[in-house]
């Protein structure tokens, strides 16, 4: 039996994640923005442990999440599924004045990575448009470039598997890897999203648990539990150490290794 910590697990594919978890026996911990989105996702999934509250868009109450993990003792794997979708049509700051997508996106799962005792295993959720993302990490606050919504979206997601990337070569004592679950009807992914919905949660749960050779590796991207190809900035250190040192910056938290 394995202890899982899924950001984001109220709805969507880190709920559906957590049921597979929990049919399969392990233990799980929930995620949600507030309090009563914690109350909905116990009641989603019977048989989690428990919901912890942070919102992720917040660098405090980031900070305030990854302490409340760490009172629970030593995860064997965290999801970070956590995501905003790409349908603002301008710039949303957060509390801290960042767009609120890099927030929740990007520095959200640099920080609870950097702030969480590590696990045996860490799995991030990118997606196939990180393959358009801005791999320069130039002006990563939008602060200067006219705002995009689905140009903010690509780039997150191209960051979300740059760490993954990142903490493979950083930490070679834990299994982290990133995936697309393709683009499937969840709320985020709209109605007439044309991917297989009920195949999407399956990989991150294979990776975090399974024993198969396939899924017991570091720095690789899946779909449907294949290998599949990426941006090729992924593999670019230069490019890891400056998504990192602009997440330190941001946040104030400083990566370990």
């Amino acid at each position: 039996m394995s202890r899982v910590f899924i950001t984001g697990s109220a709805d969507g594919l880190g709920k559906m994640a957590a049921r597979l978890l929990v049919e399969a026996g392990h233990e799980v911990v929930l995620h949600a923005r507030s309090a009563a989105r914690a109350d909905d996702a116990l009641k989603a999934v019977p048989g989690a442990q428990t919901a912890l509250v942070g919102d992720l868009s917040s660098i405090a109450a980031t900070i305030a999440l990854a302490a409340q993990v760490n009172q629970l003792g030593r995860f064997d794997a965290v999801i970070h599924n956590a995501a905003v979708g790409f349908q603002e049509p301008r710039r949303v700051a957060s509390v801290d004045g960042l767009p609120h997508v890099f927030a929740v996106n990007t520095l959200a799962p640099y920080m609870l990575t950097a702030l969480i005792e590590p696990p045996k295993r860490l799995v991030y959720l990118s997606s196939g448009l990180h393959r358009s993302g801005d791999a320069s990490l130039v002006d990563l606050a939008w602060e200067r470039r006219p705002w995009q919504g689905t140009a903010a979206y690509s780039d997150s997601k191209l960051h979300d598997a740059l760490l993954a990337f990142a903490i493979a070569r950083r930490w070679p004592g834990v299994l982290s890897n990133a995936l697309e679950p393709g683009w499937v009807a969840t709320k985020m992914g709209g109605r007439g999203a044309p991917d297989d919905l009920q195949a999407a949660p399956t990989t991150q749960v294979w990776l975090a648990v399974s024993d198969e050779p396939a899924a017991m590796v570091s720095g690789g991207y899946f779909y449907h539990m294949k290998p599949r190809d990426t941006h090729p900035a992924l593999r670019d250190v230069a490019a890891q150490e400056r998504l990192i040192e602009a997440c330190e910056g941001f946040s104030g938290v400083r990566l370990p290794g």
